[in-house]
């Protein structure tokens, strides 16, 4: 199986912009309530080590571990599901602020690998190793536009500073789990 870097997704049809006055309302109608907004998803353990998840009304996605971690490997497992929301949350970004700029897009792709500790294997194994988690995450992003390269990387710079994916997994923030 290829790794993330050489994988590619097929585009059939030339990128789709965000409307930039769908995007100017979505801006003010935060800015108008800036509550924060409380998402929800539920996981349910289906056996060995899968899982199906479901948001809002949607249907259910599925996570298992690969088999270097026991799993039957049906599913992406957790860690590379958090790659992926964080590349989906950068392409989102880039897109907004293209669509702010009046930019058009003609390749968007990002590409990320993350180095992660799992010798203490969910907490049953090596439990002196102070780091677990991803211990480094690094990203590439290949853009192609009717802007000049240095536009596209402060676009993709911008995007990744207000990234709430990003800073999820940049900033230490708590996390409280309780049996019902």
């Amino acid at each position: 199986m290829a790794d993330a870097t050489t994988m590619t997704a097929e585009v059939t049809q030339p990128l789709t912009s965000i409307p930039a006055d769908g995007l100017t309302e979505l801006a003010q109608k935060n800015k108008d309530n800036p509550a924060d907004k409380t998402l929800k998803v539920k996981t349910v353990c289906t056996g060995k080590l899968s899982r199906l998840n479901n948001a809002r009304d949607l249907g259910a996605f599925a996570i298992d571990e690969p088999p270097v971690l026991l799993g039957d490997n049906t599913a992406p497992y957790p860690s590379e599901i958090v790659l992926g929301a964080l590349g989906s949350c950068l392409v989102v970004g880039i897109q907004a602020n293209a669509a702010a700029k009046g930019i058009e897009l003609t390749k968007l792709e990002i590409a990320l690998e993350g180095d992660i500790n799992i010798v203490s294997t969910w907490g049953t194994g090596d439990l002196e190793k102070p780091q677990i988690g991803f211990t480094d995450v690094r990203g590439k992003v290949d853009i192609d536009g009717d802007a000049e390269k240095a536009v596209l990387e402060e676009m993709v710079n911008h995007a990744n500073t207000w990234s709430p994916v990003s800073a999820t997994l940049s900033n230490p923030m708590p996390v409280s789990v309780s049996v019902v």
